[in-house]
């Protein structure tokens, strides 16, 4: 009897360390799906789309804006919205240096479908689905491909400046730390060259780059020391943008030949060394992406379907569930 009763104790105590363990599961185990508000806000993706083309059409800046955005949310924190989280002691995720250049018109997209879902779906949905959901959209709406998004993240309850240091791909990283980054959310590098081509309708500050136009290497003639990767033609023109202490609120397409359609150009770019960042250009001198990338560029089809699946693979990153998160009302703010 005494056996049978350690026994039972001892059963006992492993189902509770199993309830605990279940209760407490990583928030990144969370099941998303399509349908997910199918019952309680069936017409969201409709409402957001309407907000997203009505400030595609202000604004161009909104596609690259609005894409950027989801990128940064999710690779700090997971995809919970937390980048946009504002702080009166400037010291959430978007005042982190890295962040202080997101346009103002992609958190400006989320809060504004945001107010149009609360009026027919109050508190039912978050902040951080209306992001994935804006981010297919501004895609679509430029040419690129549509993607069915998955639905059911919470918005999350963290938002830090100083976790987003050593988080996020750099301008200036090579391919090896990027895939590096990238594995850690459990995306390849064939991921990794695929995301990268939403550079093909981005925007970047002269800052960014500025060192591989005046501190690279030997200087030439002219006494600036321009990064030979570059095609000489586009340096030129890049440094009549861009010249020296140029102020830091000026900005260049990422891709100078079809900035406003999400197409296959930036890959045939960086074969003609037209790649803005290193790590744009990397992608095409490293034996380890190079395939990817002469592929994108030879075959469009390819690349969309391999954005596409790069985006949902992203999107279920970090998501959060349970205690672990909300549905703000507000989405700049915690409930």
């Amino acid at each position: 009897m005494e056996k049978w009763r350690r026994r039972r104790h001892l059963l006992l105590a492993v189902a509770a360390v199993a309830l605990v363990a279940a209760i407490t599961l990583p928030s990144a185990e969370a099941k998303l799906s399509p349908d997910y508000y199918r019952s309680t806000c069936p017409d969201v993706e409709a409402i957001v789309q309407a907000v997203v083309a009505k400030k595609v059409n202000e604004t161009f800046v909104t596609v690259p804006a609005t894409l950027r955005l989801f990128f940064h949310d999710c690779f700090v924190e997971g995809c919970d919205a937390s980048v946009i989280i504002a702080s009166r002691d400037n010291d959430a995720e978007k005042d982190a240096p890295d962040n202080v250049s997101l346009a103002g018109d992609g958190f400006d997209t989320v809060v504004r479908a945001k107010a149009e879902v609360e009026k027919k779906c109050p508190g039912v949905v978050s902040c951080a689905d209306i992001l994935a959901i804006a981010a297919r959209d501004v895609v679509t709406m430029s040419s690129g491909p549509h993607w069915t998004v998955q639905l059911g993240r919470l918005d999350g309850l963290v938002s830090k400046a100083g976790n987003v240091a050593g988080k996020l791909p750099g301008p200036n990283m090579r391919v090896k730390d990027l895939a590096a980054l990238f594995a850690k959310h459990n995306l390849t590098t064939l991921d990794m060259v695929a995301l990268s081509g939403a550079h093909t309708v981005g925007f970047a500050h002269c800052t960014r780059f500025a060192d591989r136009l005046y501190h690279h290497g030997v200087g030439d003639s002219d006494g600036a020391s321009v990064d030979p990767s570059y095609n000489p033609a586009y340096a030129r023109q890049l440094m009549d943008a861009c010249p020296p202490g140029v102020g830091a609120d000026i900005a260049v397409n990422m891709d100078p030949i079809t900035p406003t359609a999400f197409d296959n150009a930036y890959y045939a770019n960086l074969a003609g060394g037209l790649g803005l960042f290193t790590s744009d250009q990397a992608l095409y001198s490293d034996g380890a992406s190079q395939p990817a990338v002469r592929d994108f560029a030879k075959n469009q089809t390819r690349f969309f379907e391999a954005f596409k699946d790069a985006m949902v693979k992203l999107g279920s990153v970090g998501v959060k569930t349970g205690r672990h998160g909300e549905i703000r009302s507000d989405c700049t703010a915690f409930n």
